[in-house]
C-alpha cells in the first residue's frame, strides 16, 4: 500500500497534528511496511533528509504574524504536484482543511485514490480570530466544510468533534477514530525527572501543576489564572508550570502579575524533547486542561501514559472517557468551579497519584494501536473503492473547477518535465562531441592523419544524430501541443459548465 500524508504543518513547527502525521508515517511503515510520502508547505531551511520517507514541501507564504507560527501553503506547484502524483499513492490522507485537502482533492483527480480526511481541531476558531471581517471568517469556514465534504471519508478524533463539526454545516458521516500517544507507559525515573526539572523553584511536598500546550487564551488558561489567585489568597501553596509557547504568552505572564501569583507560575516555553516532556509530566501531581476548544486533547493522554491524572470540563471533546474522581477530574467551565477542586486536593497528593495511576491503566493508547486501526481501515477504503462506491460520489461545481485545475498543473509539469528531458539529451550528445574534440586534440599527433580523418567523420555523424534528433524533438513537442490543445479545450469546456451552475446559484 502506498499512503500519501498530507498537513499543513511540519517541523520545524511541532503541535499535535504534526505529531499526528509523524506517528501516522512511523507506524505505517514499521507494522505493515507500507510506502509513505509527506506532502507539506514549506519552511525556510527546513531539512527533510533525515526521514525514513520522502517529504515534499510545497511553495508557502509567510504568514507567522498573524497565523501563530504558521505558514500558508500554496497548493498550485506543478512540481511538487508532480512528485506527489509519481508517487502513485492507494490513499490520500489530509490532516488539514486548507491547502492539504485542496492538494488532496487535485491528486484525486490525477491518481484515483480515494481521499481520507481527519478533523483533528476546531479549525473555524482559529478562523474567526485571524480574520476579524465576520462575513469573510464565515465565509472561510463555509469553503472549509465544502473542502471537508469532497473528500471520500472524514474521521473525527472524539464524538464531540463530530457533533463540533456537523453543527458547522457539514451534512456527511463521520468516524471515530483515536489518535493514540508516542510516550512509553511508565513513569520516568527519579534521577532524569531531577535533572529536567532541578533547575526550577519546585519545593517538594507543594503541589505542582501543569499545562502543555500552545499559550492561547481559548485554551482555558485565563481560568486557571483566576482560580489559582482565588487558591493563593485562601493561603494554600503551589508551582504551576506552562511548557509552550504562543501569541498570548505575554498577556497570561501579564495576568499572572496582575493575579499576584507570577512568583509561583513557570513558563519554561517550548519543549521539543519528548523525553524531557515525559519528565515533566512525572513531576507533576495534576494536569489542568480546562479547553473546551480542543476537540481530542492529547496532551491528556500523555499525562495519563506518565501516571498523571488531569482536571477537564464537564461534557468537553478531551473529558470523554472521564470519570470524575476516578481516572481524572471534572469541573465546571469556571475559575470557580477549578479553585474548589485544587483547594479540596491540594492537602491530598496521594489521591492525585492514585486517580493518576488509574488514568495510566485506563485511558491510555499507544499509537501503534492506533495506526493499526487506521491501516485496517484503510483496507476497507480501497476494497469499497474497488466495488465501486466513490465512483457515484455527487460532483458540485467546485469539484470540475479542481478537476480542471489539476490537468492544468498536470500539463504544466509535464511541459517542464519533457523540457528538462529535451535538454538532457542535448547535454548529453554535446559532452560527446566535446569528449571527441578533446580526444582528437590530445592523440592527433600520435594517431597519424588517417586514424584524424577517421574521427573527423565520426564527428560529422555525431552532428547529423544531433540535428535529427534535435528535429524528432521538435516534432514530439508539436504533437504534444496538439494534444494539449485538444484536452485543453475540452476542461475549459468543463470550467465554463461549473461557472454557469455557480452562477446560477447565486442567482438563486
Amino acid at each position: 500500500m502506498r499512503v500519501c500524508l498530507l498537513n499543513d504543518s511540519f517541523p520545524p513547527v511541532i503541535d499535535g497534528v504534526v505529531n499526528v502525521v509523524m506517528n501516522y508515517a512511523n507506524y505505517l511503515q514499521q507494522n505493515h511496511g507500507t510506502e509513505v510520502i509527506v506532502g507539506t508547505p514549506a519552511y525556510p531551511d527546513a531539512d527533510y533528509s533525515a526521514y525514513s520517507y520522502p517529504v515534499v514541501p510545497y511553495p508557502s507564504l509567510d504568514t507567522a504574524a498573524v497565523a501563530s507560527g504558521y505558514r500558508t501553503g500554496n497548493p498550485f506547484s506543478g512540481k511538487a504536484f508532480g512528485k506527489l502524483t509519481d508517487f502513485q499513492p492507494d490513499i490520500l490522507h489530509a490532516h488539514c482543511p486548507a491547502s492539504s485537502t485542496i492538494i488532496a482533492r487535485l491528486l484525486r483527480e490525477k491518481t484515483g485514490a480515494p481521499v481520507v480526511f481527519t478533523y483533528h481541531t476546531r479549525y473555524e476558531i482559529d478562523i474567526r480570530r485571524v480574520v476579524k471581517a465576520r462575513p469573510v471568517a464565515e465565509e472561510g469556514i463555509r469553503a472549509m466544510i465544502g473542502n471537508i465534504s469532497a473528500c471520500d471519508e472524514v474521521w473525527v478524533v472524539s464524538r464531540g468533534a463530530g457533533e463540533s463539526l456537523t453543527s458547522l454545516g457539514y451534512e456527511g458521516s463521520w468516524r471515530v477514530m483515536n489518535n493514540g500517544v508516542d510516550f512509553a507507559r511508565g513513569r520516568v525515573p527519579e534521577p532524569e525527572v531531577a535533572r529536567v526539572t532541578g533547575g526550577y523553584d519546585l519545593p517538594e511536598g507543594v503541589p505542582v501543576y501543569l499545562f502543555v500546550g500552545r499559550l492561547m487564551t481559548y485554551k482555558g488558561l485565563p481560568l486557571i489564572l483566576d482560580a489559582l489567585k482565588t487558591v493563593h489568597e485562601a493561603g494554600q501553596d503551589f508551582r504551576m508550570v506552562f511548557v509552550g509557547k504562543g501569541p498570548d504568552r505575554d498577556l497570561l505572564m501579564g495576568q499572572a502579575e496582575k493575579n499576584g501569583i507570577a512568583g509561583k507560575c513557570i513558563f519554561t516555553g517550548p519543549v521539543y524533547d519528548r523525553d524531557a516532556l515525559r519528565a515533566w509530566n512525572t513531576r507533576a501531581d495534576l494536569f489542568l486542561f480546562p479547553s473546551t476548544f480542543d476537540t481530542n486533547g492529547l496532551v491528556v493522554r500523555e499525562a495519563a501514559a506518565c501516571g498523571l491524572a488531569s482536571v477537564l470540563v464537564r461534557d468537553s471533546c478531551a473529558s470523554e472517557g472521564i470519570t470524575d474522581g476516578r481516572n481524572g477530574f471534572l469541573i465546571e467551565e469556571t475559575a470557580e468551579s477549578l479553585a474548589a477542586l485544587l483547594q479540596k486536593t491540594g492537602q491530598n497528593l496521594d489521591l492525585l497519584h492514585r486517580v493518576g495511576m488509574r488514568a495510566m491503566e485506563e485511558i491510555y493508547l499507544s499509537w501503534s494501536d492506533c495506526v493499526d486501526a487506521a491501516y485496517a481501515r484503510y483496507l476497507d477504503i480501497l476494497e469499497k473503492k474497488a466495488l465501486g462506491a466513490y465512483a457515484g460520489k455527487k460532483r458540485d461545481p467546485a469539484d470540475l473547477l479542481v478537476s480542471a485545475t489539476a490537468w492544468t498543473m498536470g500539463g504544466q509539469e509535464k511541459i517542464r518535465r519533457l523540457g528538462h528531458e529535451v535538454f538532457g539529451d542535448f547535454r548529453e550528445t554535446a559532452v560527446g562531441m566535446m569528449e571527441n574534440i578533446q580526444e582528437f586534440g590530445e592523440n592527433a599527433e600520435q594517431l597519424g592523419r588517417k586514424t584524424a580523418g577517421q574521427i573527423k567523420s565520426g564527428f560529422e555523424e555525431r552532428k547529423r544524430e544531433l540535428k535529427e534528433g534535435a528535429e524528432q524533438l521538435k516534432e514530439d513537442f508539436r504533437a504534444y501541443g496538439r494534444g494539449l490543445e485538444a484536452e485543453e479545450q475540452f476542461h475549459l469546456n468543463v470550467v465554463e459548465e461549473a461557472l454557469k451552475e455557480l452562477g446560477g446559484n447565486r442567482k438563486e
